[in-house]
């Protein structure tokens, strides 16, 4: 008699239906498992055997065949151990199959039968609930986790024998929690750097707002010193509170690179990826041999920070093109592809020249012009296409350093006007599927930012001056759309179209 159970495999931040079954034959004692197993799971033969037998049960004495379903799916990870146990603790009649039908499991055995807690499981279960699985049953440390997808039944096991219980005399409690709980804590958060801590610079400090506000990109070039890297470590404390949908995008993410907090189950906060300029490619965008998420896709939903941006070798920034225009990142393999979501501010950092004080009044740059052109050539044109904004930071003169009764305002009361328009946007886009004026395409621009007379007057002589190109256009147009939201505008001005332009001072 073939027993069967129910799990699941991600690919990407997708979830694919995994029947695990097995079979026992009278031949030499040994456990074969097929379906393309990677290592992790042709390992689970010691694992599940030791597991059964440490937790107080027989182990069959024939050959076992497990097969995992479909057979030309790659299955990875360690979480198959529990389904694999349940199936042949089915075979030795320990465990009733009809008891166990509509029922997944998920869950890594120790050899002493304890579950351990794997990666992926927001992923998995909801993938679960959407092929129809009505219970769960993993590891209890997980369990917070996957309770977090409502209509689906989450019962958090410690050890195999509370599986095996449970369908016998002590059923497992499901687990519920209120996401609510969560999310009312996001956006209260104490952050160590605050913009009351950073001197003067107040044009940078309303650039960086108008970026949290719209989710647009931003590149700050200025003197060593003159606080880029600082403003870049405040913008994290402007950014306003993730919506319930970007959680759970995110938390997936986080979940499936097991970097997701053992203490919270959700992602409140939204990410701040710093990144140092040796980093590879594959760092940055995501791959290897099982592809991983990277850099720019754990920054989703929030900041991707480049800090002495023209220092990254060439190649690597000109794979950021792409997922800046698009959104997402597929990263393609011989067998398979796999597209992860990269919807990320990118805030740079820079030095004007490679000595750093060019334009500086205090100290003479020491560089020729063919330096400063060579230097400047690192960041390809199509690539500054793709950022909105482009500011100075002056160094700081000798009065705003000493004056030390400035009161500059504090990261909260930033804040507080980056969610009011982050909250315009939410209910001007709730049918658009999109949360930010930065995400907008060509159609949608036609249709919410719509200037006047003057304003296309403008626009006009800006495109003959500055031979704008179609994205940067564009871009412009959703930057002044944020500006106007943030002084309570419904329509888009000449002078929030003239603010827009100032911040492109590369042209």
């Amino acid at each position: 008699m073939v027993c069967k159970s129910i799990t699941a495999t991600t690919i990407g931040l997708d979830a694919h239906l995994i029947e695990v079954e097995v079979d026992v034959i009278n031949s030499l004692p040994s456990i074969i498992i097929v379906g393309l197993p990677d290592n992790a799971v042709s390992e689970a033969r010691e694992r599940v055997r030791s597991a059964i037998k440490n937790s107080g049960y027989t182990f069959p004495k024939g050959k076992v065949v497990i097969n995992l379903a479909p057979a030309d799916l790659k299955k990875e990870g360690s979480f198959f151990d529990l389904p694999m146990s349940v199936g042949i603790l089915e075979e030795e009649g320990v465990i009733d199959s009809e008891k166990t039908k509509d029922i997944a499991f998920i869950g890594e055995l120790s050899l002493d039968g304890s579950l351990r807690e794997v990666n992926g499981v927001l992923s998995i279960v909801t993938g679960l609930k959407n092929n129809g699985i009505k219970t769960v049953i993993l590891p209890k440390q997980n369990a917070k986790e996957a309770a977090l997808v409502q209509g689906i039944n989450v019962l958090g096991a410690e050890h195999l024998t509370d599986v095996v219980n449970h369908f016998s005399e002590n059923p497992i409690i499901p687990t519920v929690i209120d996401i609510n709980k969560y999310l009312n804590t996001s956006g209260n958060e104490e952050y160590v750097y605050d913009f009351k801590d950073v001197k003067g610079q107040q044009k940078a400090k309303k650039a960086l707002e108008i970026a949290a506000a719209g989710g647009h990109n931003i590149l700050m070039s200025g003197s060593p010193g003159s606080g880029k890297t600082l403003m870049a470590k405040c913008f994290a404390s402007i950014l306003p509170p993730l919506e319930l949908e970007e959680a759970l995008e995110l938390t997936k993410i986080y979940s499936i690179s097991g970097l997701l907090s053992k203490d919270e189950p959700l992602m409140t906060k939204r990410p701040y990826r710093p990144v140092h300029h040796t980093a590879s490619s594959i760092g940055i965008i995501g791959g290897g041999q099982n592809p991983r998420p990277g850099e720019i896709t754990l920054a989703h939903r929030g900041v991707l920070f480049l800090d002495e941006m023209v220092e990254f070798p060439r190649a690597v920034l000109e794979t950021l093109r792409q997922p800046l225009e698009d959104g997402y990142v597929v990263i393609s393999r011989a067998k398979s592809s796999v597209t992860y979501p990269s919807k990320f501010m990118l805030v740079g950092a820079m030095n004007p020249c490679p000595c750093g004080f060019l334009g500086d009044v205090e100290k003479q740059c020491t560089c020729t012009d063919v330096q400063v052109q060579r230097y400047r050539a690192r960041l390809s044109g199509p690539l500054l296409d793709r950022i909105d904004m482009i500011i100075d930071v002056p160094r700081l003169t000798a009065d705003e350093l000493l004056n030390i009764d400035e009161k500059s305002e504090t990261s909260a009361q930033i804040r507080e006007r980056v969610v009011k328009a982050r909250k315009i946007q939410a209910k001007r886009y709730k049918d658009e599927g999109i949360f930010t004026n930065a995400e907008l395409n060509a159609c949608q621009i036609e249709k919410y930012c719509v200037l006047d007379e003057k304003s296309n007057q403008l626009m006009k002589m800006a495109s003959v001056k500055y031979q704008l190109s179609g994205r940067k256009y564009s871009r412009i147009l959703k930057l002044a759309r944020t500006i106007a939201d943030l002084s309570g505008s419904d329509d888009i001005t000449v002078v929030h179209i003239s603010q827009a332009l100032q911040y492109r001072t590369e042209d």
